[in-house]
Parts: C-alpha cells; structure tokens; sequence
C-alpha cells in the first residue's frame, strides 16, 4: 500500500513518473516487439524494450488467490497484498515506504479469487533500488504487529462499510448462490468475524506457500535491455521456493447450478439493484472469441448494447445496464447488472431474459456483426497506451497460455467470427431458464 506522503521534490518525481506513463506512445499491437527472456538462473519472463522514455513497469502474477485460502481464514490473500510493502528485511514499514516516496517508485500486491500480483514502476535511474525493493517484499516481508493491525483495522473499515452497499452486496451474494460451498464463493476480502482472527503468522506461512518459481509469470515493459533483465530476474526472484504449495487449489473446477435461482435481500432503498449471470466460457475454450463478439453485442457495447437499446433508451428504465465475460481458470462465467426503480424490476429482469432468448433464437444482424468487430479492433491500440497497460496484458496472456504472436493476430481472430459461431456461443451462454439473479431493495414484479 503506496502511502502518499511526498516532498516538493518528490512529487515532482512522482509527477513526472505519472506523466511519462500517460505520455507513453499509443502503439498498435503489430509494432510490439515481444521478447522471451530467460535469466541466467532459468527464471523467465516477457520483455518489451521501449527506450523513448526512462521508465520501466513490470507486472508479475503468482496463480493462487483468495481459491488458496481455507474458509476460516478468509481474507487473507488480500491481507497479504495489502501488507506487503509494509516493511521488509531490515527496513521498517515507515523505512521502506520512505524509500519508495524518495525513489518516486511504485510498489503494489493485489489479490483476486484465482490469482496474486505484484506490480513495480520506476523511473531508470532508480532501477535497480527499485528491483531490491520489489525482491525484499516478496522474499522477506516482516508483516511486523503494528503495520498489520493498521491495515486489518481499513479492511474492517472497508468491510463494515459494504455491509450497507446494495452493489457490494448483490455481487458477494451472487457468487454465494453460485458457488455454494466452492472456494469460489468466498469474497476476497473475506469476513469480519475471520479477518479479525488473522496473524502475522498467518501471513508469513501463506506467503511461504504461495510466493514460488513454478507458478509465476512476469512481463516488463520500458527502458531496460535483455541482458540486464536477465540479470534483475535473478537478483529478485532467484532467492524464492522453486515449488509452491498450493497445487490443489489451482486444479480446483466449478460448476454452476443447473437450475435457475431468484435471490432477494431486503434493503429500504427506492432503486434496487440487479446481478444477473450465469455460463460463460473459460479463456482456452474453442468459443471464446465468439462468445466474446457475443457479449459485445448483447450487452458489453455500452450505448450500442441490445440490453441498453432495449432497456434504456426505449423504456428508460435504467441509466444502465451492462454484460461481460468472467473467465476463471476453474469455470467460466457471463456476468451483468443494473440498478432501477423497485416496481420496475420485475419488467426489467424480464426484458433481460428476452434479449436473452431473442440472440439465442435469431443469432444476430450482419450489420451488428460487422460494427462489433469494427470496435473490439478499432478500440483494442487503446488498451497499449502505456508501458504499465502494456505490461499487464502480456502478464495476462503468458497467465491464459496465449503465445507472444497472439497481438498480431487477435484482430483476425475476432474477424473469423461467423453469425454459425454467435449462434453457436448463444446456445451455450444466454439461456433465461438457468439465469442466477440477485436483488437487492424492495423489488416488485418478481
């Protein structure tokens, strides 16, 4: 947890590292020279040279999240990332964020159902400082009393807070439902009542089976060459287990319910709010890209969505109304979601279910095949507008098994999708009789 605590001085290095990110050059993916580097101790990693500018931002994930955690110690993945960077080897908490604010180096955990991440940006001239750090905080953490109290009391903070939320509410309550018992359902930061139990023990027997060689991917993008890489790499991971413990987690599967599921909570509020989802497809699966195309169209477009045409501009029941893919190692997922007045849920949620049916009945327009496709590649150079974006989309891809050629030939496969291959998806993926929905207000209609 970056502190923002800064001199003069500093903030003019911290304004410059910011701005250098947002000044990166927007590039296309073709122009992106991916290299697969391997260090002289056999740790790897994807590069990306980019000279023009004196930063450097590398993304690493280790496979195992909040999945890797047992239910009675729920929250703690995201404890760990949250305390990280609070204090390694021989530097104190208030050490090391000093030497993080006077580098004008970013240094970040983050913690997701299936995955952990680390995340470092610096400018050159602090490169190497800057790997240190990042090697301390993943090989020596000191998850010191003091610092853990503090940021156990902000996630508690944080907890209570989502008590009240309808949206954090909906959402916790819709992965319980389907996922039942699964590891799946537990929300990442887990309960009151569990992370008031948590330790620095806890914390340092966690990160001794989670932080290896053997599940992690790494992608540095900016001003650093392959050979000195090479050398970084072996610097800062080459002191980590070559084998982690968290093997059974990671082949863990999930499947959803067969039956469809209608969950409400109780809330006195005028506009309830609605998730609704149910079967996606898992990132290697033959119809990701259709069902990708798919979900565009039917919901993922924003303005130009049939679930926004239909529910919104028509009928104005919502100010929005939104789908997406969520795909999982373990199970994949279509996900979507609205907030509306409570007598108009009923109508809403049935509106829902008919573009459902519709797409999965009639397929779609070849003209709303060809203005999708025309978007998700029109719109995907945007995505690589920085060095940090950059890396996290190459971590993302070495993290689904894709090959560095993948970003030169995404746009072809998203052409290739047929209207078969939409139909085809639809069948799959936008059945209204297994649909899982969550409300939170006062709904009528229902």
């Amino acid at each position: 947890m970056v502190r923002m605590i800064f001199s003069s001085s500093k903030a003019v290095a911290a304004f410059l590292l910011t701005s250098v990110i947002i000044m990166s050059v927007l590039r296309s993916a073709e122009a992106l020279e991916i290299q697969q580097v391997t260090s002289p101790g056999g740790v790897k990693a994807w590069l990306v040279e980019e000279k023009s500018i004196p930063i450097i931002s590398m993304e690493v994930i280790w496979k195992g999240g909040s999945v890797a955690v047992p239910k009675e110690k729920a929250g703690l993945a995201h404890l760990m990332a949250s305390t990280m960077d609070e204090g390694a080897d021989e530097l104190d908490s208030e050490a090391f964020q000093k030497r993080l604010s006077d580098l004008a180096i970013s240094l970040s955990f983050s913690a997701s159902k299936e995955n952990f991440s680390g995340s470092l940006k610096t400018l050159s001239q602090n490169r190497e400082e800057a790997f240190q750090l990042f090697s301390k905080a993943i090989t020596d953490p000191r998850f010191d009393q003091e610092p853990v109290e503090r940021i156990k009391g902000q996630i508690l903070v944080s907890l209570n807070q989502k008590k009240s939320n309808p949206n954090s509410i909906a959402g916790r309550k819709w992965f319980e439902k389907a996922f039942e018992g699964n590891p799946l359902s537990i929300p990442s930061q887990g309960y009151m009542e569990t992370l008031e139990m948590l330790t620095p023990a806890d914390l340092k027997e966690f990160k001794s089976r989670l932080i290896a060689l053997d599940n992690i991917y790494i992608s540095v993008v900016g001003d650093i060459d392959a050979d000195t890489l090479g050398r970084l790499l072996d610097e800062t991971f080459g002191k980590l287990p070559k084998e982690n413990g968290v093997g059974k987690a990671l082949e863990m599967t999930a499947a959803l319910p067969a039956n469809p599921i209608v969950d409400v909570t109780d809330m006195t509020i005028p506009q309830s709010v609605v998730i609704f989802g149910g079967q996606g497809v898992k990132r290697d699966d033959p119809d990701y890209y259709a069902a990708y195309v798919l979900n565009y169209i039917l919901g993922g477009g924003g303005f130009a969505s049939r679930l926004n045409e239909e529910i919104r501009e028509k009928r104005g029941l919502v100010y929005s109304v939104y789908s997406y893919l969520s795909p999982y190692r373990s199970v994949g997922l279509q996900l979507g979601g609205f907030g509306t007045s409570n007598k108009s849920v009923g109508e809403a949620i049935g509106l829902v279910k008919a573009e459902f049916q519709k797409i999965r009945e009639n397929g779609v327009t070849e003209r709303e095949l060809a203005a999708a496709k025309t978007y998700l590649n029109g719109s995907f150079p945007l995505r690589l507008s920085s060095n940090n974006k950059i890396a996290n989309i190459m971590v993302g891809m070495q993290l689904s098994e894709l090959e560095p050629s993948y970003l030169s030939k995404r746009a072809d496969l998203i052409n290739a999708v047929t209207n078969e291959d939409i139909k085809r998806a639809a069948l799959r993926l936008t059945d209204p009789e297994k649909m899982i929905i969550t409300v939170v207000g006062q709904p009528e209609g229902l």
